[in-house]
């Protein structure tokens, strides 16, 4: 069985959000705890609310022990992304693109 959490739309690029989800993927939730704590990314506060969430899913909804937890999938999807213009020299404008993220972590009980 597996408890899931995700967070949608947030203001954080895809490519920031992954440097921090690569290094939990498959780790335990008190040693994933302790990589994001020590992790100076502004990903890192984001992900570690969806862990905490993900983790409080388990234990409440499916009456699973958080100390035998596992990060099982953990990833970042791509969401929309907002458009902005920046004025430029002769009248022309740039497309500033302001990326957003969409985090989904999963975990499940250790096997055996």
């Amino acid at each position: 069985m597996e408890a899931v959490a995700r967070a949608r739309f947030v203001r954080i690029s895809p490519k920031k959000a992954r440097l921090v989800i690569d290094r939990i993927r498959g780790k335990p939730v008190d040693e994933a705890r302790r990589i994001i704590a020590l992790s100076p990314k502004k990903a890192a506060r984001i992900i570690k609310k969806v862990l905490d969430s993900a983790v409080a899913n388990a234990v409440n909804n499916f009456e699973m022990d958080e100390d035998n937890l596992w990060v099982v999938k953990a990833y970042v999807d791509e969401g929309p992304r907002m458009r902005r213009l920046k004025p430029r020299a002769f009248g022309r404008a740039d497309i500033i693109q302001r990326r957003m993220s969409h985090i989904t972590i999963v975990v499940a009980e250790k096997e055996g």
